[in-house]
């Protein structure tokens, strides 16, 4: 596929392949971008940016709501370009499709909702005959940066809300799966967008990103990815909006009471879809002494029922992890435990790609697959003593993203409510669960700003107050 910037699909001499995951098969190329061309994308998104924002909300909202439904016309279509360039499972590419469709269909609603508000300014001293109101205007370029394990949803979480607020977007997709977020700009052109606000590179992070993050042009940047390039983007940024999705290393209570089957299931459904790959994976399971052999027995045959292979294949469960050097690192930091004194439970195995689902028990809360990231197919279950323990051990991170509690004790539950560090709880529950509509994000070094369409346009629109000095 070629790349999309100053209103026309462009090609370039040289060229990036896009490979499957599990066989290493080039599905297609893009042209590699320089920051040449996202200097004259720019250009023309400046151009584009004066169009969106004198753009009616109610044109805005068509544009968006013809795209929904295109998007659910081509529904398998994507889902298999997503699980193809992607890993995931085909029944998980055609959900992320549905979901990207409701994404935008949100945002199709919210754009019609952009709105200030009333300031009672004769509630203030010598404020007689003052009447104020605030107005929010789009920032003017957004910049998408997005990452390889939802190439259409998450690219649409910020192209979405971009347009509806009225600005132009340019996104710089994950280099090993730019197909999906082409294929959304097409779809977003079809349905009437101004080609002159949306622009699509392909190609080096490194070069593209700082070219993005370093132009005053672009006034919002909204990153989803690790914690190491959001930082680096922070400090690049300057004076500009931003909003980040960083990393984490959910992690799950299960306390003595808890549904121990539902857990489990739930343990295996959030820490195992898409291979792990997910920023609200399940990851830390910490579980309470008194069940915790119990649980370990119901989570391995669930964990070793998960069929891995092709993931286009039917009857496949778990997919291929993005790269073989992902694959290589969850392998060792699972070693690297193991040595340390935890237990490998099932699984553990690697084949290129292909990581086995695992389950490490005996895990020290100071042990890397505790620590950090996984962000693979594996889970360390820690064991723990009584409630307060359990909430000092998941706070016990640099992370804040996502945490789930099993407990049938409300006391218990709202404790964890509320002295939990994390941007997303869930009670009886796996964490990795996401309406498209709800505030999304983290705390701490999980990130800042939230997504969700209606939550995002305040993150790209700017705020003005205006105040009217009345007669008497």
């Amino acid at each position: 596929m070629r790349m999309f910037f100053s209103g026309q699909w462009q090609d370039k001499s040289e060229t990036i392949p896009v490979t499957n995951p599990f066989n290493g098969a080039v599905i297609d190329t893009v042209p590699r971008g320089t920051a040449a061309d996202v200097d004259t994308a720019l250009k023309s998104l400046q151009a584009g940016a004066a169009i969106m924002r004198k753009m009616p909300a109610y044109d805005r909202s068509k544009i968006l709501r013809k795209a929904a439904q295109l998007m659910t016309e081509r529904e398998a279509e994507l889902g298999r370009i997503i699980s193809s360039e992607e890993g995931k499972i085909l029944a998980e590419g055609v959900l992320e499709a549905s979901r990207a469709k409701e994404t935008i269909d949100n945002s199709a609603d919210a754009a019609k909702l952009v709105v200030g508000e009333m300031i009672p300014l004769d509630a203030a001293p010598g404020a007689k005959n003052k009447l104020g109101f605030t107005l929010r205007v789009p920032c003017g370029i957004v910049a998408a940066i997005t990452p390889f394990n939802f190439p259409l949803n998450l690219v649409a979480h910020k192209v979405g809300p971009a347009i509806a607020a009225g600005n132009a977007v340019i996104i710089k997709p994950a280099s090993d799966t730019p197909l999906s977020a082409l294929k959304l700009v097409e779809i977003l052109l079809e349905s009437g967008l101004p080609p002159e606000a949306i622009a699509c590179i392909t190609g080096g992070g490194g070069e593209i990103g700082k070219a993005l993050a370093t132009d005053k042009r672009v006034r919002k940047i909204s990153f989803t990815g690790s914690y190491e390039v959001g930082d680096s983007i922070c400090r690049m940024a300057g004076v500009k909006r931003v909003t980040m999705e960083l990393g984490s290393n959910s992690p799950v209570i299960i306390m003595d009471d808890a549904d121990l089957e539902k857990a489990a299931q739930l343990v295996t459904m959030s820490g195992f879809a898409n291979a792990g790959q997910v920023c609200i994976s399940a990851q830390r399971i910490l579980t309470s002494g008194k069940i915790y052999g119990d649980f370990l027995d119901l989570l391995k045959p669930k964990v070793e029922a998960l069929t891995t292979g092709d993931q286009l294949a039917s009857g496949t469960k778990m997919g291929p992890m993005i790269r073989e050097r992902d694959a290589i690192r969850v392998q060792n930091w699972i070693e690297e435990a193991v040595g340390a004194g935890a237990r490998v439970v099932t699984g553990g195995q690697r084949a290129g790609t292909m990581h086995a689902p695992t389950v490490v028990a005996d895990v020290a809360p100071s042990m890397k697959i505790s620590c950090d990231e996984l962000f693979g197919p594996a889970v360390a279950v820690t064991k723990f003593s009584d409630i307060n323990e359990a909430i000092a051990l998941a706070n016990q991170s640099q992370y804040g993203l996502a945490a789930s509690i099993f407990t049938q004790d409300i006391d218990r539950a709202m404790k964890f409510a509320r002295e939990v560090d994390s941007g997303n709880l869930h009670i009886n529950w796996g964490t990795q669960w996401r309406a498209d509509l709800m505030p999304y994000g983290g705390l701490k070094d999980s990130g800042m700003g939230k997504e969700g369409p209606r939550h995002a346009i305040r993150e790209m629109t700017e705020e003005k107050m205006v105040v009217l000095h009345l007669a008497e």
